[in-house]
């Protein structure tokens, strides 16, 4: 029998036990501070007398799926058994006992050991990460610091598992050589030729043995000797064990800072082979091929400058300590009111013993009567500690009080892997955190960006569900004894995806500008989007918002002198005269240190052949626009005009080698309509030549703007498409995305084109999507046509279509769009109201079809009545009844998800009735709607019957 046969003796247990001994056959104890690894989720209970508690280590089993979080288990995890270290973080573990026996009819096989020896918090990630990418490809795994084993029992149950493992992983850190249970393990695994090293912040070529012990290298001048003498054993075995590691070809596997991905994903990738798991192997490379084109929107900016402090805080912040370079740029963080036991900083000073006695008083004064509690409502998110000021507990804050409270930011919280950064726009918000995204994200199994625009948000998050691998879409609940409401639904969407961020697996969430705490769809707060804090998975949210989420954001504030002069200078020799640099200095000022204007200067030095002196003259000279000022995100370009001013240089190059019709102006001048992210460049190209042409510039500014690209025209006319996007990316107006082919613009370009008023821009945008966008690939500049067209919420029309461009954005846009979104993602409101507001604007075409035509004939010179639309283009008027009668069908069959059968009744009925007044009795449609309705009857009908008294 193997263990797969006996899975139901193996059982997780509740947090809460009692002090009563269990029966003679238990051989697993728990504590709060536990070496192992215990199981995330309980999978079934066992009775009361069957639980112990001892003050020791622990071991618990468990056979619950490993992908029960997302509902869908894999089929080789059923018979796993599960570990997890019960201290991996700071705050102590809730006690869990476990009466298993680990006797050779109780656990036949396991599939993987994993020994490590230390405390180290990155040392505790990567294992914990390790174990969980194995358990979630279907691996067993055992995991022990046997250090820290207080009983022969203990012990006794950690060597029967290494007996039954298939290999035997083992972290070796520069500590582990004076350990005597790592040199046992060595030589164990070594034995059985199923030894699987990793060399944790060491190489291969570190481990020798004549280096050890003579204590040659800066590494070994401390940990290094004769390291057998610290626990009284043999030098012969501990030189065999270290000499093993030179015999182990195929597994030398390096765990350094920059590659705990690459790391693991080779180790699990390894283990699958030799165990035979091909499957794994496959799902692996599949999903390595997917992150390398998908993880990040955009490439590394290979101009980045500065940002050391602020990368540094970032890293302390999520992590609660820094390494590798970071640890040698010594930052020092502002002085804060702070809690009591509260540890928010430390300087190059700190050592790492004080670091740990300041952590383990910060967990000492939390036990007992005084917890931390975490508070995760739809108002606060905060951890608090019952050791508050008294004040604080007084009384029960009235409502309103809670709403002021939520206005009062709350501290950094270190360590708790959530950190928010605010800023102007253009200030570089989005270019830090693609920084810290690059060079941090060998510490995640994969970086997840959320665009954090108001509209979007919501779609973007659930987009993640192709990466987490869950599933986001509706459920059938007809056939249920409870149809959930939409809103049920879309939370349960959203919980899906939540959940998965909240097991194990390290992920880092980047939320990029955020533009308000709230949804633009039903105002709920971003928060219930977000897992909960302190997980394995880290949120970074950019905001020009001067707080999120009661929590103090990192204030970015201007690049230093030195390093703006560097990034406008860029790839130019180094301006020597004191005219030029004092003009640099200038336009430093005058674009208000904005990191993008900063850019957008250095390009234009480097294309052109132009000092800073001229190009500073040229700027001045161009003229400012008048513009109607008005909402607060045109703040940042009222306050900084020679931005503009720079913007307008821009343009009229891009004019002046192109020709008053520059496809890249006009790229630009389209890409305001589009959707905040990637555009297409075939898509953008389209809308731009279906802009209509309008004269630009005089005279004067074409002379003058002559001096200036003198020798810049020859090389760039007539540009094509791909030649107007390099120009556009190499002048930094647009940057350049991982997608192929496309390009993205900021925010700041975006709004200014707009304000540059051109008729038919917004127009051609949608004409654009219409003819050429995919619902599938561009489903989010599909949703910005829709906004243009329908008018959602307060918002005005903005584009009218024709009434044949209607029916034909209805039929190949707006009916696949709305079922996608419900039945794929969930977002059942969303969808509702794009078919509402779709049948609106049928109707109001209906019934400028039916208005009699004014000024068809003089009256004097006809007799006859003035026909009506409808009559001059029947064919057309009855195709545009009968898009509305499948619109309305369609809104009917979606209310029945969510349990609308009053609304879905009436709905169905004018369907129906057009399609009887158009098609017949006979005609297939309508015998469908008749079916339908039928079905609409007896569902309304069970439902009086079962609501009625």
């Amino acid at each position: 029998m193997d263990i797969g046969d006996d899975s139901s003796r193996f059982c997780s247990l509740p947090a809460t036990t009692s002090r009563n001994m269990s029966t003679s056959s238990s051989t697993f104890f728990s504590a709060n501070q536990s070496p192992f690894f215990s199981p995330r989720s309980p999978s079934c209970q066992l009775s009361e007398s069957t639980r112990s508690e001892a003050p020791c280590d622990s071991i618990l089993l468990s056979t619950d799926p490993v992908s029960s979080s997302s509902g869908i288990p894999d089929l080789e995890s059923l018979a796993n058994v599960r570990y997890k270290l019960s201290t991996m973080s700071l705050a102590p573990a809730a006690s869990v006992s476990g009466p298993v026996s680990l006797t050779s009819n109780r656990l036949r096989s396991c599939d993987v050991f994993i020994g490590l020896h230390g405390r180290k918090p990155s040392l505790l990630r990567f294992a914990n990460w390790l174990r969980v990418e194995l358990e979630v490809q279907g691996m067993s795994c055992f995991v022990s610091d046997r250090s820290r084993c207080r009983n022969s029992r203990k012990h006794g149950i950690v060597e029967r598992a290494m007996d039954v493992s298939s290999f035997g992983i083992v972290i070796l850190t520069r500590k582990s050589f004076r350990n005597p249970y790592t040199i046992e393990e060595l030589r164990f695994f070594s034995s059985k030729k199923t030894l699987v090293p990793i060399f944790f912040d060491l190489s291969p070529g570190d481990c020798l043995v004549r280096d050890i012990v003579e204590k040659r290298g800066e590494l070994w001048e401390k940990h290094g000797g004769e390291l057998w003498i610290l626990y009284g054993g043999l030098e012969k075995e501990w030189k065999e064990a270290v000499h093993s590691l030179s015999r182990v070809d195929e597994w030398k596997l390096e765990a350094q800072d920059g590659n705990w991905r690459d790391c693991i994903l080779r180790a699990v990738t390894l283990l699958a082979i030799r165990l035979g798991r091909r499957s794994v192997v496959d799902r692996l490379s599949k999903w390595r091929e997917k992150v390398e084109k998908e993880e990040f929107p955009f490439p590394r900016n290979d101009n980045f400058v500065g940002r050391k402090k602020e990368l540094s805080e970032l890293e302390f912040i999520l992590f609660g300590d820094v390494s590798g370079d970071a640890e040698r740029d010594y930052f020092e963080l502002k002085a804060r009111p702070r809690r009591k036991n509260l540890t928010i900083g430390w300087g190059r000073s700190s050592s790492f013993d004080e670091r740990r006695r300041e952590r383990k008083s910060e967990i000492g004064s939390r036990k007992g009567k005084e917890p931390v509690v975490w508070k995760e409502s739809e108002k606060e998110i905060e951890m608090q500690s019952t050791e508050l000021p008294q004040k604080q507990h007084q009384s029960k804050p009235k409502s309103g009080a809670r709403y002021a409270r939520r206005k009062r930011s709350t501290k950094i919280l270190y360590g708790k892997g959530i950190a928010c950064v605010s800023g102007d726009s253009g200030i570089g918000k989005t270019e830090l955190l693609l920084e810290f995204a690059y060079r941090y994200h060998q510490r995640y199994k994969m970086v997840l960006w959320v665009g954090g625009e108001s509209r979007y948000i919501r779609q973007n998050y659930l987009n993640l569900w192709s990466f987490l691998e869950v599933d986001v879409g509706v459920e059938n609940c007809l056939d249920k004894n409870r149809i959930k409401s939409f809103e049920d639904q879309e939370e349960a969407a959203i919980a899906r995806v939540r959940r998965e961020l909240m097991r194990n697996m390290p992920f880092l969430v980047v939320i990029d500008n955020l533009e308000s705490e709230k949804d633009w769809w039903d105002h709920k707060l971003v928060m219930d989007l977000l897992p909960r804090f302190g997980g394995e998975t880290h949120i970074i949210i950019s905001t020009r918002l001067p707080s999120v989420m009661n929590l103090e954001p990192l204030k970015l504030s201007y690049l230093s002198g030195a390093e703006a002069m560097s990034l406008m200078q860029g790839s130019v020799k180094e301006y020597t005269e004191n005219e030029e640099l004092d003009a640099l200095r200038a336009i430093e000022e005058k674009v208000g240190r904005s990191t993008l204007g900063l850019a957008i200067v250095g390009a234009i030095l480097s294309e052109l052949p132009i000092l800073p002196s001229k190009l500073l003259e040229t700027t001045n000279r161009m003229p400012l626009k008048e513009f109607s000022w008005s909402g607060r995100e045109v703040n940042s370009l009222r306050r900084h005009t020679f931005l503009l001013q720079l913007f307008d240089v821009c343009f009229s190059i891009f004019d002046h080698a192109d020709g008053p019709r520059s496809l890249a102006t006009r790229m630009v001048q389209a890409s305001t309509w589009f959707a905040p992210t990637a555009i297409p460049v075939s898509l953008l190209a389209l809308a731009a030549h279906k802009i209509p042409e309008k004269h630009q510039g005089t005279w004067l500014w074409r002379k003058l703007l002559r001096s200036l690209t003198c020798g810049f025209a020859t090389s760039y006319n007539k540009k094509s498409e791909a030649e107007a996007t390099s120009m556009l990316v190499r002048f930094n107006i647009a940057r350049s995305s991982t997608r192929q082919d496309h390009i993205h613009f900021h925010e700041l370009i975006k709004l200014y084109a707009r304000k540059r008023v051109v008729t038919g821009v917004a127009q051609a945008v949608v004409q654009a999507v219409i003819t050429r966008g995919s619902i599938s690939q561009h489903s989010e500049h599909v949703w910005a046509a829709c906004f243009l067209t329908f008018g959602f919420s307060h918002d005005p029309i903005v584009v009218e279509l024709k009434v044949s461009d209607l029916l034909y954005l209805v039929k190949e846009v707006v009916l696949p769009l709305a079922i996608r979104t419900f039945i794929t993602f969930s977002r059942c409101n969303a969808a509702l109201e794009l078919l509402r507001l779709c049948t609106n604007a049928l109707e109001a075409a209906d019934q400028a079809f039916v208005t009699p035509v004014e000024k068809w004939l003089d009256k004097s010179l006809c007799w006859r009545p003035i026909p009506t639309n409808a009559q001059l283009n029947p064919y057309l008027w009855q195709e545009l009844a009968l898009s509305r009668a499948t619109v309305l069908e369609t809104r009917a069959k979606l209310m029945l998800r969510g349990g609308q059968f009053d609304i879905a009744d009436d709905l169905i009925r004018k369907a129906l009735f057009i399609r009887t007044s158009i098609c017949g009795e006979d005609h297939h449609d309508t015998i469908a709607a008749r079916e339908t309705l039928s079905k609409i009857t007896r569902l309304l009908a069970n439902v009086q019957i079962h609501t009625s008294p």
